[in-house]
This record gives structure tokens, C-alpha cells and sequence, in this order.
């Protein structure tokens, strides 16, 4: 354990952070961004990249050790190729990952790989080109497979395809998505269905539990339990005959995994957060601009560590209630 680990107050070691980088996406996926959208922050809200290196900073010194980019759509954030260099340069980071949608990846993967990113995370629910455009408002399927196959291509640690299961949306394309992983080395991640941040109305009934996808895939494929190292994520790992990645399902709602939970989030706009779901942060961008130490700033790595729950409550919780688990 690192000598100034960061410990929450049910004893877990936190030593992962998810950056937000903008709020900007590029897709509008209907499970995700609301009708109406959201409101877009001002330039001047959003943290500046000297700011995110500096929190990312004092994070290694805790023992933060993964740091993963998110959005938003964070290859939509002008010059974040620069911040990934910035952030590869973090004494103490051992992982640096991004979770994209990939429909830049194409063009920006060789630079990315270059800078220091190590992992890409893609989000695609499906591999029906029409079906894509729908659940994307417009997104082009062709350009995310080409991102996936030019980051195959420039070498990242891991390529892992991210797939949210929805009922009467992709359901009948599970074995489908699963076998890239046979074809290619990438994990297909399966990833239940869940509200998000912006406060999208969810509808359970399209809930598939990860429970009956797996079912599905041994009868089809056969799946045999991977005991490897496949990342600081909270998916369970199964090996597929002849494949040349894996597959991983993420039991979110119906398996929460919030008693082995490590990680926190830092908004876009500075907010340093417990659970995405539960509430808790401390606005971290106020103690940036104010001229703060960095031992200020460790000291609301802590406060807010120590607002973790221990299980969630809240819109996750009352979902599982209605589904009857």
C-alpha cells in the first residue's frame, strides 16, 4: 500500500480517478443525454488542463495510481492529446485510460498511443449501422470500428468494447458483439442498464441482467472463468474458446459492487465527487483558483473520500426495488 494511501471510512484503499474533461459530446445516445440536452458549461467553468494536471498530481501522491479520461466525449475537448502527455508525465500513475466513443479515435489514435495513453475503453451497443445511428442521434458505426481497428493497430495495453444491454434494443445481438472478441483482442464488456448523471427517465423494463446474458453466451459460445489481470475495473472475466480477448460482465444494478468500490470522479467543471449515485463532493476547482496548497488539496481528497457510501442508495437502488431484486 502506497505510504499515504487514501483510505475512505469503511477501510477501502481508493486509488483510482476518473477525470471528466468536458461535457461536450458528440453523440446524443438516448439512454445517456436527455431530449432536451443540458446545459453547456462556460468556458471558464470547466477546468483548465494545468488545473487537472495539478489534481491529478496530488492524487499520485495519495496513491492514486489509474486515471481514466472521460467525457462528455473527451477526444471532442481541443488539444487532449497534450493533456494525455501531460498526465503520462504524473509521477505515480501506472494506468492511463480513456473511455471514448470512439468516432475520433481513427484520426487521433497514433498521437493518443504516443502521448502515453495506455487503454481505450469504447462504447458501442451495437453493430447494426442503422441501429447505431438511432440510438446515437446520427453517430456513424463505420468511423468507431475504425477507431477500435486503427487502436489495435498503434498498440494499446487493452481495447475493451463497452456494451450497455437493453431489452428491445440490442437484444438479440449479444452473441453477436461477444464474438469480437473471439475475432479480435478486445474484452466485450457487458454492462447493465442503468440511470445516468444527467437524469434521463429510465425505463425498466428494458433491463437485461448481465446474469441472463452470460447464461445466454455459455449455452452459445461456452465461457470459462478468466483468473488473469484484465484491469482495475469491477467486471467479472471469462475466457471464450479460441478467442483472442475476453468477456466481462459488469452486474452494476443487479450485483452492485459498491463494498469494493476505489475510485472517485472529478466533474469537468472542478467537482471532486464520492458516487455518482449517492451524492458527496467538494468543489476542488473554488480551492484551484483560490491559490490553495497542495496539502489543501489533499486534505478535500480525504473529505471527500471519507462521503463514500458504503452501498448506494438513491435512483440505482429504487430501480433494483422496481425490478423486484
Amino acid at each position: 500500500m502506497h505510504s499515504s494511501s487514501i483510505l475512505d471510512r469503511h477501510g477501502r484503499v481508493v486509488d483510482y480517478l476518473r477525470v471528466s474533461v468536458t461535457d461536450l459530446c458528440n453523440f446524443r445516445c438516448f439512454y445517456c443525454m436527455p431530449p432536451s440536452g443540458i446545459r453547456r458549461l462556460a468556458h471558464d467553468e470547466v477546468l483548465r488542463f494545468e488545473e487537472v494536471r495539478r489534481v491529478a498530481g496530488v492524487a499520485a501522491s495519495l496513491g492514486v495510481t489509474t486515471l481514466r479520461l472521460t467525457g462528455g466525449e473527451p477526444l471532442v475537448r481541443r488539444g487532449i492529446v497534450d493533456l494525455v502527455a501531460m498526465l503520462s508525465q504524473v509521477d505515480g500513475i501506472d494506468r492511463l485510460a480513456m473511455t471514448t466513443n470512439a468516432s475520433r479515435l481513427a484520426e487521433m489514435s497514433s498521437e493518443l498511443r504516443s502521448a502515453g495513453l495506455d487503454r481505450v475503453n469504447v462504447s458501442i451497443d451495437t453493430l447494426k449501422r442503422d441501429k447505431f445511428e438511432q440510438i446515437t442521434c446520427g453517430g456513424s458505426l463505420r468511423d468507431v470500428l475504425k477507431g477500435v481497428e486503427k487502436a489495435l493497430d498503434n498498440g494499446f495495453d487493452q481495447v475493451k468494447l463497452n456494451v450497455v444491454a437493453m431489452k428491445g434494443v440490442n437484444d438479440t445481438e449479444f452473441v453477436e458483439l461477444a464474438l469480437m472478441a473471439r475475432r479480435y483482442p478486445v474484452d466485450v464488456r457487458f454492462i447493465e442498464y442503468m440511470p445516468t448523471e444527467h437524469g434521463v427517465d429510465v425505463e425498466p423494463w428494458r433491463f437485461v441482467p448481465v446474469s441472463a446474458i452470460r447464461s445466454e453466451l455459455e449455452r452459445a459460445l461456452g465461457l470459462e472463468p478468466f483468473d488473469g489481470e484484465r484491469g482495475a475495473g469491477p467486471a467479472r472475466m471469462f475466457q471464450i474458446e479460441q478467442g483472442l480477448g475476453c468477456i466481462g460482465f459488469i452486474a452494476s444494478v443487479s450485483e452492485p459492487f459498491c463494498a469494493k468500490c476505489n475510485r472517485l470522479r472529478l466533474s469537468a467543471e472542478g467537482r471532486l465527487i464520492a458516487c455518482l449515485y449517492d451524492g458527496g463532493e467538494v468543489d476542488v476547482k473554488a480551492a484551484l483558483r483560490d491559490g490553495s496548497s497542495d496539502e489543501r488539496l489533499a486534505a478535500l481528497f480525504m473529505e471527500v473520500a471519507n462521503m463514500k457510501p458504503l452501498v448506494r442508495s438513491g435512483t440505482t437502488a429504487a430501480l433494483v426495488r422496481e425490478l423486484g431484486g
